[in-house]
């Protein structure tokens, strides 16, 4: 059973970082791909970033989060990482942490392209 557990989320001023931590249970996070979703009120849920399963770790990112965030892992601690600078209101949402049952060619980016979810860790960015 793959379990997923975030943490590291609160409330932070705009312009400032916090870094979220997705701890993996059931399966290591080098054995498939992970991604970071996040939704906030009233919206969809929507893709952030997510980190290949393949050797080199190759990572992809939307748009709106380019440049500021970076998704990483920590083999060793199993454990996906999701640093997000110069925060801004818009990037307050509840982030949870995701992966898929099968091996992909590349990451999805679609929610439904991933069976896994943490519960869910709530960022709140003000202005």
């Amino acid at each position: 059973q793959v379990q997923l557990v975030e943490s590291g989320g609160g409330l932070v001023q705009a312009g400032g970082s916090l870094r979220l931590s997705c701890a993996a249970s059931g399966r290591t996070v080098t054995s498939n791909d992970m991604g970071w979703f996040r939704q906030a009120p009233g919206k969809e849920r929507e893709f952030v970033a997510a980190l290949s399963w393949r050797s080199g770790g190759r990572t992809y990112y939307a748009d709106s989060v380019k440049g500021r965030f970076t998704i990483s892992r920590d083999n060793a601690k199993n454990t996906v990482y999701l640093q997000m600078n110069s925060l801004k209101p818009e990037d307050t949402a509840v982030y949870y942490c995701a992966a898929p049952a099968q091996r992909r060619v590349v990451p999805g980016t679609r929610s439904e392209q991933y069976d896994y979810w943490g519960q869910g860790t709530q960022v709140t960015v003000s202005s």
